[in-house]
């Protein structure tokens, strides 16, 4: 017997990966069962109010139209839906521009398209008037509140020791406000579903990241048993979030199959998506920061003002990250949340941590110039021995080393630490440093595993690959725990079928569904060992729940961090930035597939890129819908925008999180990345801007003024 090499570690090439180039695997508007008919969504063109009348007889009138669906002959419900959002077509409504008012149901998408435009539906009030709307955000904005939790739990409120006393107390000062813009997720696959219900069941294939969830809201939806539900996400492109919940495309899908008794799919049109599938909410921060004359944080104040939608409470958690970053004996981090009449918001990549480290590792970079201090000794000054929220010991805090070795690799030494101080012709050059951190999550999971008598294995959980290559590093913990090659064992993944798992989110996947395959493959491995002979035909087996572990309550903090380094160059002529190198050091706990992981890293801070200088998304205040609404309009970096992205992490095991010893990091990437490239930029320029994106049309007109100070607020002392 050949000696067991490990494959845990190694960086493995995706399972799925030819299937993906050579179109075997089928993503959800790709499944296409005999007699299956097409669906178009009909949006409101109105703020908000009511529909008044739906006029869809020229609708129905046209060539292979089989339905149109409206408030007055869709399907209702058995019951209320937890989340306000999916109650479409259920009463005559409209909380936002772009909610669906009808539905197009057609032999073909053209049909079903045409016949959408068709459709004519009134909305307004008290006559012929819309109603007023408000979709402005302002710190000052009367119906502002404090809310009880922020997302995730999070009191929306937390006060250490006096912080105003301590920051008016202070030596040295910073008082900034930042902007971040709504921002939007856009996967390359948009949302789709194809729904068939026949004989008392239904199946669904959808674009999500959680098909149990998504299953157990059906069921509820339409008054179905979970058993008689099958919904299957075998493969999907992308999500960062806004697929982590159930959208009103699987609902209208499944309407669309009950009324017209044929399989229907739809696949959201992607100027809808900013609509009806959640956005980042834009976010207003102030940031006030005390300290010694050495450096030393003694008040820590963040102040964030976020909107939410008229019918769901959604709060980003944008002050969280100050509760754990930096020690300082005075903090005080509050949420103020304003209801408008904009589509609700929802998760997007790092939720609270990307914004709020923003402006957090900003005004720590403005502590850094008015200490005159280096800005990575500025950090690693404040680095505290416990979580300083809780007081808990961390599992594992490598946040020092990750600075040090990426000032190390990214030539930190030689930098000039003077503003505006190196310039190649009409270019300005600077470089910037941030921090990153994002919580280490795990859920409870099941998994079974198998073991057959030709050698193989097969293991299942109803995980889902969100394009972050999940299948591959399940594989990768089964065939160690089993101690078998890796092409012996075979994974099945996607299907509400399979045993229950978490959804793909909070980068709590695979340290989730890892742990569950772990347990199951180390039970059977030792079934193996003692079973004498060869296995049945039916092989056997084992299974593993982590509900009871996953859910005690940690005595640790438990966290990944990094750092963030960035060089950009500015142009004086046109005010165009461009970002020459990126590079990244984390502490993420065992990195289980050096390849997947490194493609996580990059593509998160590829994304940090996006939203510092490109990204963003206008609230019209006249019509109440997002003008950015497509790719052509809404600004996602290519590869021209992104010469050099290196991503490198610290060898760190945290066996308290799990038994790989692995945490999540398809989120860290991006946190810290746009604080890097702010930061950098303010160091090219002298010029300190506090509102992205860092656009030509923001960036020429401070060069030309040749002004040092932003007019926003800013105190330093």
């Amino acid at each position: 017997m050949h000696p067991h090499v490990p494959v845990l570690g190694t960086p493995a090439e995706r399972l799925e990966g030819r299937d993906k180039v050579t179109g075997a695997a089928h993503y959800a508007a790709e499944h296409t069962p005999p007699g299956c008919a097409y669906a178009w969504p009909v949006p409101a063109a109105v703020t908000c109010g009511r529909i008044t009348a739906v006029d869809t007889a020229e609708a129905e009138a046209m060539p292979g139209v089989l339905a149109v669906l409206t408030p007055t002959n869709a399907p209702r419900f058995a019951a209320p839906p937890d989340d306000p959002n999916l109650g479409v077509l259920q009463d005559d409504t409209v909380p936002h521009r772009g909610w669906y008012v009808a539905l197009a149901v057609a032999d073909t998408l053209e049909n079903a398209r045409a016949a959408a435009e068709a459709v004519r539906v009134s909305c307004a009030d008290h006559g012929d008037e819309p109603e007023p709307h408000d979709v402005v955000l302002a710190e000052d904005h009367p119906e502002a509140y404090l809310p009880e939790e922020a997302n995730g739990g999070y009191p929306a409120l937390r006060e250490r020791g006096d912080a105003p006393a301590a920051f008016a107390a202070a030596p040295v000062r910073v008082d900034a406000a930042y902007r971040v813009p709504p921002l939007h997720n856009h996967p390359m696959e948009p949302h789709a579903a194809t729904a068939h219900f026949a004989g008392g069941r239904l199946i669904v294939h959808d674009s999500s990241q959680g098909s149990e969830y998504v299953r157990r809201v059906l069921a509820s939806l339409f008054g179905l048993a979970p058993e008689r539900v099958t919904v299957v996400s075998d493969h999907v492109g992308g999500g960062f979030g806004c697929k982590g919940t159930p959208r009103p495309h699987v609902v209208l899908a499944v309407m669309a199959a009950m009324r017209t008794g044929r399989p229907v799919k739809i696949a959201l049109p992607r100027r809808h998506m900013p609509a009806v599938v959640g956005h980042r909410a834009p976010t207003l921060h102030r940031v006030r920061l005390g300290a010694g004359r050495d450096g030393h944080l003694t008040a820590v104040i963040h102040e964030v003002t976020t909107h939410t939608s008229r019918i769901t409470e959604f709060v980003e958690q944008a002050a969280v990250p100050a509760r754990v970053m930096y020690g300082s004996a005075h903090s005080l981090t509050s949420h103020w949340v304003v209801p408008l009449d904009v589509p609700s918001p929802s998760w997007m990549r790092a939720p609270g941590e990307t914004p709020g480290m923003y402006a957090l590792e900003s005004a720590m970079d403005e502590l850094a110039e008015a200490l005159g201090m280096d800005p990575v000794e500025l950090r690693v000054r404040n680095e505290p021995a416990t979580e300083p929220d809780s007081g808990r010991p961390f599992s594992s805090r490598h946040l020092v080393e990750c600075l040090r070795e990426g000032a190390r690799r990214f030539g930190w030494e030689r930098r000039d630490p003077n503003p505006a101080a190196r310039r190649e012709g009409a270019l300005l050059l600077g470089t910037g440093v941030a921090a990153a951190t994002y919580p280490a999550y795990v859920a409870p999971s099941t998994a079974t595993a198998q073991a057959h008598p030709d050698g193989t294995y097969t293991v299942r959980i109803n995980a889902t690959d969100i394009g972050t290559g999940a299948r591959t590093v399940l594989a990768q913990i089964a065939a160690d725990a089993l101690e078998a090659p890796l092409e012996a064992v075979r994974v099945e993944i996607g299907s509400s079928r399979l045993p229950r798992a978490s959804l793909a989110g909070g980068s709590s996947g695979t340290a989730s569904w890892g742990w569950a395959v772990h347990n199951a493959c180390t039970e059977l491995a030792a079934l193996v060992a003692k079973h004498e002979g060869p296995l049945p035909d039916e092989g056997i087996g084992a299974d593993a729940d982590t509900t009871d572990e996953a859910r005690r309550t940690p005595p640790y903090a438990r966290h990944a961090f990094g750092a963030q380094f960035a060089e950009v160059q500015v142009d004086t002529v046109t005010g165009e930035v461009r970002v020459r190198r990126m590079l990244g050091v984390f502490a993420a706990g065992r990195i289980l597939n050096p390849r997947t992981a490194r493609s996580q890293l990059t593509g998160g801070m590829i994304m940090g890129l996006g939203m510092a200088l490109t990204e963003h998304s206008t609230m019209d205040a006249a019509h109440g819908d997002f003008t950015e609404s497509d790719l052509a309009s809404y600004h996602v970096p290519v590869h021209a925008d992104v010469p050099a992205v290196e991503a490198h992490w610290i060898d760190e095991e945290d066996s308290l999180l799990n038994p790989m010893g692995s945490k999540g990091i398809g989120e860290l990437g991006i946190v810290g990345a746009a604080a890097a490239i702010g930061n950098a930029v303010h160091h090219a320029t002298g010029v300190r801007f506090r509102e992205l994106p860092l656009t030509p049309d923001r960036v020429l007109p401070a060069l030309r003024s040749g002004r040092r100070r932003s007019p926003e607020r800013r105190r330093a002392q």
